[in-house]
């Protein structure tokens, strides 16, 4: 596998809302959606928040609508100056219900190329898991994003060095020049984790379906429910800067270079409250969106990619976990990969194969014949497990 991990700048949090306040946390939602650049309070000083480009760009933002939550991944700074004020003035009860991790989080980008989507989920979470690293995984229409506790950082580069990545000083990232294989990853955390770190990938899969037997969790769909996943179409960028209406000279907004009817789409789809929506803007990619398709004619012609794709996610409600568990991404991709190998070799469903973390759950997202399958080869799966 060719692959470039890159760190990107700035900490993260992650955000929990409960589908039953999403309208009370919808304001807050749709001005981190559209940052305009101006004061973060009314009386406060004009000036842009953390975490945005001199044109107001996110460096990563991911607003997920699922069936079983809203989830929010933003920068602190939005969490906590945005969020945070809101959520204060909910009642005491409905409070508690939305969370703001404790913990910040960093985010860093995978480029890779030549490996079908299942084995790169597999291989991208495999060194992280075995060194006991949380994560959280998101798949989109250009790249793939991983979080892990900041804390963690230090154990994340030297888990990836011993996987035989090696770090490039010229790009500022983390490369793999060599085909990888599943060795045992060490640990150097200052805060080893509770359990010791699995010994190798089979290991991590039977402790994964243990933790999930024992929590309940059944893999499910939601039926009529179809995906696609598409992009944002980009439009000739504009002069760098340009005359205002009074006169003054402004800078352009990297909102100007993205079709306008996009964001009319977006504020359209959630302001109803949709059944599937995950949008994820990134400082180096146009917005990409994996969204219910039935959603699909709020977008017009603003969004390329295929549209006539038709992919089914299957969800696993995590709300019971910790946050702080390890190995769901790798266990499940990993063991899920495996099992429909062996009830058709000749197939490659899993080069289909992707998977959205959010806050407190996780979905596996293939095209519909793949899902199928798939929710056949889990549900034995978790029946047949005992509980430890």
């Amino acid at each position: 596998m060719n692959a470039q991990i890159s760190f990107i700048e700035g900490q993260f949090s992650l955000i929990h809302i409960p589908l039953a306040l999403y309208s009370s946390l919808l304001q807050p939602i749709l001005q981190v959606l559209l940052p305009h650049g101006g004061p973060t309070h009314q009386s406060g000083p004009e000036g842009l928040l953390e975490g945005l480009s001199l044109d107001h760009k996110h460096g990563f933002l991911n607003i997920s609508v699922t069936p079983i939550e809203c989830s929010i991944v933003c920068h602190t700074t939005w969490a906590q100056n945005v969020f945070a004020p809101v959520i204060a003035l909910l009642p005491k009860e409905s409070s508690r219900q939305v969370q703001i991790s404790k913990e910040s989080y960093i985010v860093f980008s995978v480029s890779s190329a030549g490996m079908e989507a299942g084995q790169r989920v597999m291989d991208l979470t495999a060194p992280l898991a075995m060194a006991g690293i949380p994560i959280f995984f998101i798949t989109t229409y250009y790249t793939d994003f991983i979080l892990v506790p900041s804390k963690d950082r230090q154990t994340v580069g030297s888990a990836l060095l011993a996987r035989g990545f090696e770090f490039s000083e010229n790009d500022s990232a983390y490369v793999a020049p060599t085909p990888t294989t599943h060795s045992r990853i060490p640990s150097t955390s200052s805060d080893p984790p509770s359990t010791p770190p699995p010994t190798n990938v089979a290991e991590l899969q039977l402790r994964t379906f243990s933790q999930l037997k024992k929590r309940h969790v059944v893999p499910f769909v939601e039926p009529g429910l179809h995906l696609v996943q598409c992009s944002g179409k980009e439009i000739l960028p504009q002069d760098e800067y340009r005359n205002g209406t009074n006169g003054s000279v402004q800078q352009s907004s990297w909102m100007e270079n993205i079709d306008p009817r996009l964001y009319v789409g977006l504020v359209s789809a959630l302001a109803q409250q949709p059944r599937f929506l995950s949008l994820t803007l990134t400082q180096d990619d146009a917005p990409s969106l994996l969204v219910d398709k039935s959603l699909l004619w709020l977008f017009g012609n603003s969004i390329a990619g295929d549209t006539e794709g038709d992919l089914v996610p299957i969800f696993l409600d995590l709300v019971d976990l910790p946050l702080e568990s390890t190995g769901i991404v790798c266990g499940v991709a990993g063991k899920l990969v495996d099992e429909m190998r062996m009830q058709d070799p000749a197939a490659s469903l899993s080069s289909e194969l992707s998977y959205l973390s959010t806050a407190r759950a996780g979905a596996v997202i293939l095209g519909s014949e793949g899902s199928a399958r798939a929710l056949e080869a889990l549900l034995p799966l978790l029946e047949k497990v005992e509980g430890r």
